[in-house]
């Protein structure tokens, strides 16, 4: 009969085989449920949020308007303020009571939200630590709430249950009103060096000034929101903050000799500025790189005056979840301008002379370099500023961020200090687009802003250096957190306030999933489409995780539950075993034309060939042609299909086809020959040892020294979720096999990854090679050392 001889054989022989082996391996069953969908895990569908993901028909959140007067007395170390309110109730609900955040009060003695933890005996106590201990501080903290009226100067009734404040509407508030309210309040600034916080005064004993940063300053609108009703968990300092939008004028009065960054833009410039310096400020809006609007020796000579007059600095913020602001005389001021879609962004940074040599030469460009990767990545940045102030720490509000980066005395800088700073400012300003365009509730759950934000600072580090040590982000660095012992981890999905080891959780855990989609599971073009369509979707609203996960596979067309349950709600690891190899040679002995022939023919074990590695991130941007690093100088850096594709690999097919026309039904040893070519087929049995399951990246080094890597999607798991088994033909002897060699799925031991097994020396050994023996060796066989497998 007419047909492919050569197709027929080798389709047959793998489906038999492969049918045989999940017989084998499937003997009833064997679920964990890893694949089965979220289902009743995730919320219910409504007109409010939609099953894809998306904000429903209905969907609304509420508003409320700031204008706020305040002023900080520097002797004495207090904010004084007034605040106008109009809160917008855009909910369907009658509302009888608002809720108000007072996180200042994290610092009172009295109405801070009582959370403790456990602590054991100390080795060392300072002086600091025994007052903290007996429960004392210098003088008392938090806010100090003074008046709460309404529009026409009414007292409102209201009642402090810690962190938070409940103010009793004199009537409901319906669906589609607005109330308006005032509150007068004040508070001692607290040493942020001495008592902790992300806001206070760090004082600098060699000149004798302060720098302030001024954050959670003001009582300010908890979320009313369709998923939870009123967000009013008290702040205990870990889960951050859950707000809502609105516009801001501000106005601060300071010192005169004080500088002033803040969110938003300033109205009056002109009227604080020197000539010279609103003559700099004016050139800078369209310089091509850095100027200096207060310079170094400005800067300098006020720490020395310590003027007594004021001025009130004033700046609008528009739909904006918080406001936060800078204030000293040792600022040094720069600003460059960006385009992001057309629009200008101002990139300015503001720093005292102690980081000026690292903050004045990298501060600017990185916000830059930030501000228009994370555009790319997400959205368009829609605010026109940008600011990084060094403030000896991190963290971040809508338009500016406080960081660390501080020189030694003579000027110098480690490349660890450089390298910390750039990464701080990275992921201080990227925390722009979550949670502060994309805003989700970081109360409840840390993740959404810290883990998304620390995938994209790592994206974003990648093409700020190619060989930027990054700290979070690639598959290996979370290995470590994910070996732990079970009661030293939580899932992902644990609220903020709850979890043991907040980095490894909150940052690291999450942005190495995501990257383990982008560059194993999904593809960088399927995922990049998904993320951006997420960031589009909720720009400027209030997305849930089932948001996020529901967005995720309705613009890719991927069933991920299986990598949300497992990654997100579960702490199993990644842990696949290579468990034994088995191969056999196609030779004109070995095939014929009989469905039950089977050709096994052992080959001796060949020595494993050490392979090089680099993140595949880090290949795959060297690789890409739109990023501007790319060079296709080395060509043989490129995979297989890379090559073939561009005719610099030439593929011999004759082995594998036989003339189609060919009616002979008997084949002599020279056609048997011909046909077989001499391929090889091995067939590999894994196991899933971790829980986790994963694709399955297959490396093979062949006895000439060359290499090739097959990928098995992780639906191959979905019939048995322990172990499987999969045979490849391959035209050359295999040499060598390794599983993960990007280390791209986080892995857990690398040690059961190969074939044939890599030996490790034994303490015997490795002491010898010394010279010595370790006391008490034994002569015996080590425990410690395994068998080769099959």
């Amino acid at each position: 009969m007419k047909q492919s001889l050569a197709i027929f054989l080798l389709f047959n022989l793998l489906i038999n085989n492969i049918t045989a082996q999940d017989i084998r391996n499937n003997p009833g069953s064997n679920h964990g449920n890893r694949f089965e969908q979220l289902g009743t895990i995730l919320p219910t569908p409504n007109e409010y949020r939609t099953a894809s993901g998306a904000p429903g028909s209905k969907y609304w959140q509420q508003r409320c308007d700031y204008k706020i007067i305040c002023e900080i007395d520097e002797p004495n170390r207090v904010l004084n303020g007034k605040e106008t309110l109009t809160f917008y109730n855009n909910s369907p609900d009658q509302l009888d009571y608002l809720w108000l955040q007072l996180d200042e009060n994290q610092h009172s003695t009295i109405n801070n939200a009582g959370y403790d933890n456990s602590n054991g005996m100390p080795k060392q106590l300072s002086e600091q630590d025994i007052s903290r201990m007996k429960g004392k501080m210098d003088k008392e903290y938090g806010d100090n709430i003074l008046k709460v009226t309404d529009v026409s100067g009414k007292a409102l009734n209201y009642s402090i249950n810690k962190t938070m404040m409940r103010i009793d509407l004199p009537k409901a508030l319906k669906a589609g009103e607005k109330y308006i309210f005032k509150i007068e309040w004040n508070y001692n600034i607290c040493d942020r060096m001495k008592y902790g916080g992300r806001g206070g005064f760090e004082y600098f004993p060699e000149d004798g000034n302060d720098i302030f940063t001024m954050t959670q300053w003001f009582p300010r609108l908890c979320v009313y929101s369709d998923f939870q009703g009123w967000q009013n968990h008290q702040f205990a300092g870990t889960g951050e903050f859950a707000l809502i939008f609105g516009n801001y004028q501000v106005s601060m009065t300071v010192p005169a000799d004080h500088v002033v960054m803040a969110t938003g833009e300033c109205q009056n410039y002109k009227q604080l500025l020197t000539a010279d310096q609103y003559k700099r400020w004016k050139s800078a809006q369209n310089g091509r790189d850095i100027t200096e609007i207060v310079t170094l020796n400005e800067a300098t000579q006020r720490e020395k005056q310590k003027s007594k007059n004021k001025k009130t600095w004033i700046f609008k913020a528009e739909n904006v979840r918080d406001f936060a602001w800078g204030s000293s005389r040792k600022f040094v001021w720069d600003a460059m301008p960006i385009k992001v879609d057309g629009k200008k962004v101002m990139c300015m940074s503001a720093y005292g002379k102690e980081a000026y040599p690292l903050y004045r030469k990298f501060s600017t460009k990185a916000i830059a370099h930030t501000i228009k990767t994370y555009s790319q990545f997400t959205i368009p940045y829609p605010y026109p500023v940008a600011q990084s102030i060094e403030a000896a720490n991190g963290m971040e509000y809508p338009m500016i961020c406080f960081n660390y980066g501080r020189c030694e005395k003579d000027g110098t800088y480690s490349e660890g200090t450089k390298n910390g700073m750039l990464g701080v400012v990275i992921h201080e300003v990227g925390h722009n687009f979550f949670p502060m365009i994309i805003n989700s509730d970081e109360r409840q759950w840390s993740w959404m802003d810290e883990g998304l934000n620390t995938f994209v600072e790592y994206l974003t580090e990648e093409l700020w250096d190619n060989k930027f040590p990054v700290g979070r982000g690639p598959a290996y660095k979370i290995v470590d957190y994910m070996k732990l012992p079970k009661d030293q981890l939580e899932p992902i999905m644990t609220n903020s306030e709850n979890i043991i080891q907040f980095g490894p959780n909150a940052y690291a855990k999450p942005a190495t999933g995501l990257n383990i989609l982008r560059e194993t599971i999904m593809g960088r073009k399927s995922f990049d489409f998904a993320f951006k369509e997420y960031c589009k979707r909720w720009a400027l609203k209030h997305p849930t995780p089932a948001d996020f996960f529901r967005t995720i596979e309705d613009a890719s067309g991927e069933d991920l539950d299986w990598f949300w349950r497992g990654w997100f709600y579960n702490t199993d690891p990644v842990d696949i075993s290579l468990d034994s190899v088995k191969w056999s040679v196609v030779n004109r002995d070995s095939v014929a034309y009989n469905e039950n022939d089977k050709a096994i023919k052992s080959t001796p074990v060949a020595k494993p060939i050490q392979n090089s590695y680099d993140d595949i991130s880090k290949i795959r941007n060297r690789e890409d042609k739109n990023i501007v690093f790319a060079t296709d100088a080395d060509t043989t850096l490129r995979d297989f299909y890379w090559r073939y594709d561009r005719g610099l690999v030439k593929v011999d097919t004759t082995s594998f086809i036989s003339t189609i026309n060919s009616t002979t039904e008997d084949y002599n040893a020279e056609d048997k020959n011909k046909i077989a070519g001499n391929v090889r087929l091995y067939e590999l049995s894994l196991s899933n040892k971790g829980g986790l399951v994963m694709p399955v990246i297959i490396e093979w080094t062949y006895k000439d020294n060359t290499k090739s890597v097959d990928r098995i999607g992780v639906n191959v798991w979905r019939k048995n979720e322990n172990k499987i088994v999969k045979t490849f033909l391959k035209e050359k002897e295999v040499a060598s096999i390794k599983i993960d060699p990007y280390r791209e799925t986080a892995d857990i031991d690398e040690k059961n990854n190969q074939w044939p097994l890599t030996q490790e020396p034994t303490m015997f050994k490795l002491f010898k090679a010394k010279g010595n023996s370790p006391r008490g060796a034994s002569t015996g066989k080590n425990p410690m050392q395994r068998e080769i497998r099959e």
